[in-house]
């Protein structure tokens, strides 16, 4: 199985001067219907688990990503654990789902061999999740020889019509007045974050061979729980379910620790750092524009590929590289991280300014740190052979796990970039992987040393070779000082 960009009404081939879906996070759940064991098995007791695995975009090697919980006795396991992918629009992403039984799994030649159902959904960003507990009362007897074994099972329903699952409780062995263990789920599985959506929930009798006596069910929203232990949530259909009790809870997250003091350096920091706290030495007012790219900005969420980090775009400058730290750590506070990675706009910005410094007075150098594979590779193309003939250089540092091949063809050092049969006059970008030069040893300080070593190494060649193409010579050099009295010296 493979990804693609999704949009409604079906599936669209992508077109990278025209990419405008965003990343995102996809649930994915698997079920199955009528699995076919090898043709010499007499179906007793088994099970069955699902393994997915995702493949590398560079040695194309398949790795596991998870696997589901594992199912007894069933020819039609529907798995409750989902898997949770993030899901980039430009990228082809390869899916593989084995499935695994203690029975060995069909085998015919020309046979079905049973059906595979997979089912995405992008995630709402939702971060609150809800303990609940319910018990049951009088439910009917199923077991000949005793009571019953009484399980829950949550369903969500989707636009379709189906309803996909979201949580199983425990067994209660033998009653009919079953007390239900307190259970916390995310609200984007209970209900993606709808808060009207509806929920069913069926009640079984659980039995060994995997054959579970339905025993009733009815339906609810998220709405309706959250009224809590009242005579809204006592359900009687063919079965009576109370609902005890019902918190919410907000996920924390590692961004919480970030956005929350006492600032902590992190990747992106520890980059900016290093290349800042050298290159602004070379800058007079050590005023610096400070701008971000891929995310939801307030009030209204408008996804924003060019903001000022400091929050007021009339005025994007911050004082000096702790300035601009200041107003990268006050952002997540305030917007939500948020795809695609678009690196054309902040190129064309920065350009903007350079073209209206042609006489060597200024030469400007844009640092960006990204941790996302590029979205928009064209049009980053076409600016960087546009900016090639202007005052300016481009230190890209990549953070994280991504693959970064894309990086290196905007990295001139072998093959000169082009767009459309125009070549950049010059290479005026340099790119570095920050996991390269990590100390592994914790060295913070090491790791950032070495990459402001080499980011900045290709810096004043380049700044250079526009000098002597522009035939601009350096201003004539001040002279010495003379202390007042006494008289100038002339050197022959």
């Amino acid at each position: 199985m493979w990804m693609r960009a999704l949009r409604a009404g079906g599936m669209c081939d992508f077109d990278p001067l025209n990419a405008s879906i965003p990343a995102t996070k996809v649930e994915i759940t698997v079920s199955c219907v009528n699995i076919l064991l090898s043709f010499n098995c007499v179906v007793s007791l088994f099970f069955t688990v699902c393994v997915l695995y995702t493949q590398g975009m560079g040695n194309k090697e398949w790795r596991e990503f998870g696997r589901t919980e594992v199912i007894d006795n069933t020819l039609n396991p529907d798995f409750v654990r989902k898997f949770i992918l993030d899901y980039f629009f430009e990228e082809r992403q390869n899916l593989r789902f084995d499935f695994r039984s203690e029975k060995a799994l069909g085998g015919i030649q020309g046979k079905k061999c049973g059906t595979i159902i997979v089912k995405a959904e992008e995630l709402n960003n939702c971060r609150e999740s809800v303990m609940m507990q319910f018990c049951g009362n009088k439910l009917d007897k199923k077991d000949f020889f005793g009571k019953s074994d009484p399980f829950l099972v949550f369903y969500r329903s989707n636009e379709d019509g189906t309803f996909t699952i979201c949580h199983k409780t425990e067994v209660v062995k033998n009653t009919l007045n079953p007390v239900w263990q307190a259970f916390k789920i995310p609200v984007r599985a209970l209900c993606n974050g709808d808060y009207d959506r509806t929920i069913k929930v069926e009640v079984y009798d659980w039995d060994r061979d995997g054959s579970h006596d339905f025993i009733g069910e009815f339906s609810t929203s998220y709405r309706e729980l959250s009224r809590g232990q009242s005579q809204f949530n006592v359900y009687e259909v063919s079965v009576c379910v109370t609902l005890l009790s019902f918190l919410v809870d907000i996920e924390v997250t590692f961004l919480d620790y970030i956005k929350g003091g006492p600032y902590q350096l992190n990747a992106y920091a520890m980059a900016l750092k290093a290349v800042g706290e050298i290159i602004q030495d070379y800058d007079s007012d050590k005023m610096f524009p400070a701008l971000g790219f891929g995310a939801k900005l307030p009030p209204d969420g408008r996804i924003s590929h060019e903001f000022a980090l400091n929050g007021n775009p009339q005025n994007p400058y911050c004082a000096g590289i702790d300035g601009v730290m200041e107003a990268y750590y006050q952002s997540l506070k305030s917007v939500q991280l948020y795809g695609p990675t678009n690196f054309s706009p902040v190129i064309n910005h920065v350009a903007r300014y350079a073209a209206s410094v042609k006489d060597g007075s200024q030469y400007f150098v844009l640092l960006i740190i990204t941790d996302g594979v590029i979205s928009d590779m064209a049009q980053t193309k076409e600016s960087i052979v546009n900016a090639s003939c202007l005052p300016m250089s481009i230190i890209i540092v990549g953070v994280g796990p991504a693959e970064f091949d894309a990086m290196i063809e905007l990295d001139g050092d072998e093959v000169r970039i082009s767009s459309r049969g125009r070549y950049a006059e010059r290479d005026i970008v340099q790119f570095v992987p920050f996991r390269d030069y990590i100390d592994r040893t914790g060295n913070h300080i090491l790791s950032m040393a070495r990459l402001a070593k080499d980011v900045l190494a290709e810096i004043p060649d380049q700044f250079l070779s526009y000098m002597r193409t522009r035939g601009i010579k350096p201003s004539p050099a001040p002279p010495p000082y003379t202390p007042p009295g006494q008289p100038l010296q002339t050197q022959i």
